[in-house]
């Protein structure tokens, strides 16, 4: 079972919460991080592109460093972690960051990676005035698809020639190619096309967990996963996101959960909320509404493992047992304490991490 480090290039990780650790982000954070994790053998870190927080009280996520920079930094540091990077597609085009993501390979050969963004809140781009308009919330896959096959020709022919609705390539050139003939590409599409498009492009596919120690709630968006990878024919791996609150006993690590939420930031909330609700084409599983529920406000709608080391590392396990789950990426409360319990005292005690342990 593949370990991953959702690490906190926004300020203040995934609380959204005025009782939660106040931090900034900054390069050092990070790389004490991602260095400390690849020690404990974690396999991969990755890093999302956020262009505007949400505000309230603690200014969630109004200070935010940028994803391919940050991995660049961090791939001359590390000698063994694989590294992914995101890409807002709006933002950049796809020639660019091909170029962009070979140039990070030849600092870290065969270790770095792409997250493709197509983007849920319109008012990161308005603010840029790069908002297409709202139609592009029903065709922002179509747009995707075209954007990754751009990138797959440049990385696999050194030349595109591509011609699209969204992309016409004339003659493109790139030299040179990844140094292991390809870059992995990963999505988060929780709704049915989302699936579709990832499991057409993608090699890894990011799953939100939900709900308070629910450790197998994300079986039948894995189940959707693979029924939709089975009909391109490809092998595409359900990565769940969730976050860790873990403690000497059961009851303090609730202590700090309940903390949290009588500590929400309300008007940073509001605001998640509205730009969630502005897509109207938005399905049941989509993270636009997904971002939304009730019982994952503080913690922007993902699986939340709440307990003792003991607890926390069975909660894991049971997660990871679920068929078509290859991997588990990881927030935490207190990221730099709670990454080092996570190694020493949660990590020892998973079935599903022995012969990783043993390997690192």
């Amino acid at each position: 079972m593949d370990i991953g480090l959702f690490i906190p290039i926004g300020n203040n990780g995934w609380l959204i919460s005025e009782n939660a650790p106040q931090y900034k982000p900054s390069f050092e954070m990070n790389k004490k991080l991602v260095q400390t994790a690849e020690g404990y053998g974690f396999d991969f870190a990755l890093s999302m592109i956020k262009l505007r927080g949400f505000g309230g009280k603690t200014e969630f996520w109004d200070y935010n460093l940028e994803s391919f920079t940050l991995m660049s930094a961090l791939a001359a540091v590390t000698s063994k972690i694989k590294l992914f990077a995101s890409t807002a597609i709006l933002t950049l085009p796809p020639a660019m960051v091909a170029r962009m993501a070979v140039t990070i390979d030849s600092v870290a050969p065969g270790r770095f990676g792409v997250n493709v963004v197509t983007g849920w809140a319109k008012g990161e781009y308005e603010q840029m005035g790069m908002w297409p308009g709202d139609a592009y919330f029903g065709h922002r896959y179509d747009y995707a698809s075209e954007y990754v096959q751009v990138m797959k020709d440049l990385w696999a022919e050194g030349k595109s020639d591509f011609k699209g609705e969204h992309f016409q390539m004339e003659d493109c050139h790139m030299q040179p190619k990844p140094s292991t003939g390809k870059i992995e590409i990963v999505g988060a599409g929780q709704s049915a096309r989302g699936m579709e498009f990832v499991s057409n492009y993608g090699d890894y596919n990011f799953v939100t967990a939900g709900g308070l120690n629910k450790p197998t709630k994300h079986a039948p968006t894995v189940e959707a996963l693979v029924e939709a990878a089975a009909k391109t024919g490809r092998d595409v791996g359900a990565y769940i996101l969730c976050m860790v609150i873990a403690d000497e006993t059961d009851e303090k690590a609730m202590a700090k959960w309940q903390s949290y939420r009588e500590g929400a930031d309300v008007d940073a909330l509001a605001w998640m909320s509205d730009q969630g609700a502005a897509d109207k084409t938005a399905g049941e599983g989509s993270t636009a509404r997904h971002i939304n529920l009730p019982e994952g406000a503080v913690n922007l709608g993902i699986g939340t493992f709440v307990g003792s080391y003991e607890t926390v590392a069975k909660l894991l396990d049971e997660a990871a047992s679920v068929p078509g789950t290859k991997g588990i990426m990881l927030t935490f409360d207190d990221f730099e304490q709670g990454l080092v319990n996570f190694g020493e005292k949660v990590q020892p005690l998973m079935a599903c991490r022995q012969d990783r342990l043993v390997a690192a």
